[in-house]
């Protein structure tokens, strides 16, 4: 049964030092191509210490006591970057190039042949995470669109034709995700806010696409880009009414950070809102009080059974213990709003 306002992470999680050098992932941008010198650990022992490290942020989201879990990510250099690199009709040995959100030029896969998926990408991460905990479980998936936008198109007519052909990939993929035991698929889309002039063109038609047929909870996440990297948050999204038309069930939005007006929720009224109560700022965690104060304004726009709770982004980029700490207090907000929901 799922708990009136379930709490979620976004997918990533902090990994620990030991297996990824963070000093290094924090002084660039995401990684779009391969990026193995990131690993610390060599080449012949990295899937057991990925498996290591993801049991240790299921362990630590349990303990948290959140209720829909993610692995964490431990096994992805970027939140994109280990699926897009999987697929056939790209040419990594020959990267192109692409004008990052932050408006810095980023190695990207290059297009240079019909984009298909080679062969399940994720699924074992799926079966290990349903092996290891008895909550409900969360496999994220960078969206179609987005992976278009994170690409040099050397073949497509057009990036709309580009991202058509990854929305069928990544149907494929969400399909297995699906019958490996996901009991959400969510597919991140933050590039929708990037290139809203393309979006509105093309981005429910690809979302669509990848979302048809799948017999799980499906969402979506989208933001404003990793609060590391990008430091100024819009008052409010750019391409989200469109949204509510688009066939995923759930909408993963940022609030904390941007200081989210909750009235604009009310332009996805058919959606269930993940909302981000926690900002990924700082160096200290919130107060249980102060999420409290974001769930109830939200809650005069969104009913209790249309609102989840998340941190607003990624994980990837805190310090393990304060990850650890917001997710407390995300919880511990959660409990109280429930409360006095409960008691009402």
């Amino acid at each position: 049964m799922t708990a009136l306002l379930s709490t979620t992470v976004i997918g990533s999680y902090a990994q620990p030092d030991w297996l990824i050098d963070r000093n290094r992932l924090g002084s660039r941008l995401p990684a779009r191509v391969r990026a193995r010198e990131l690993w610390r650990v060599v080449p012949e022992y990295l899937e057991q210490a990925q498996d290591d490290a993801t049991l240790l942020a299921i362990r630590e989201m349990e303990r948290a006591g959140v209720d829909i879990l993610t692995d964490g990510e431990m096994r992805r250099e970027s939140y994109s970057n280990r699926f897009a690199t999987a697929l056939r009709g790209v040419d990594l040995d020959n990267p192109g190039v692409a004008i990052d959100r932050t408006g810095h030029e980023n190695p990207v896969p290059r297009i240079v042949g019909p984009i298909e998926r080679r062969e399940p990408v994720e699924v074992r991460d799926v079966e290990f995470l349903r092996a290891n905990t008895d909550r409900q479980i969360k496999i994220t998936i960078p969206g179609p669109f987005t992976m278009s936008q994170q690409a040099q198109n050397d073949y497509y007519p057009s990036l709309h034709e580009a991202a058509l052909g990854y929305a069928g990939a990544v149907n494929a993929e969400l399909r297995d995700l699906v019958a490996a035991g996901a009991d959400v698929v969510q597919i991140d889309e933050p590039y929708l806010q990037a290139r809203p002039e393309a979006a509105a063109e093309y981005g429910v038609e690809v979302i669509d696409r990848a979302l048809h047929g799948i017999e799980a909870t499906t969402a979506l996440h989208t933001c404003f880009g990793y609060a590391h990297i990008v430091k100024d948050r819009l008052p409010g999204y750019a391409f989200l009414a469109e949204l509510n038309d688009c066939s995923v069930q759930q909408l993963s939005l940022e609030g904390a950070q941007p200081n989210l007006d909750p009235s604009v929720l009310a332009q996805v009224p058919d959606k269930t809102i993940i909302l981000g109560v926690i900002s990924l700022e700082g160096f200290e965690a919130e107060s249980p009080e102060t999420v409290a104060e974001r769930i109830r304004a939200a809650l005069t726009v969104v009913p209790a059974d249309r609102l989840v709770l998340a941190p607003d982004c990624g994980m990837k980029y805190l310090d393990r213990t304060l990850a650890y700490e917001k997710l407390r207090a995300m919880v511990a907000g959660a409990n109280i709003v429930r409360a006095e929901l409960t008691a009402v």
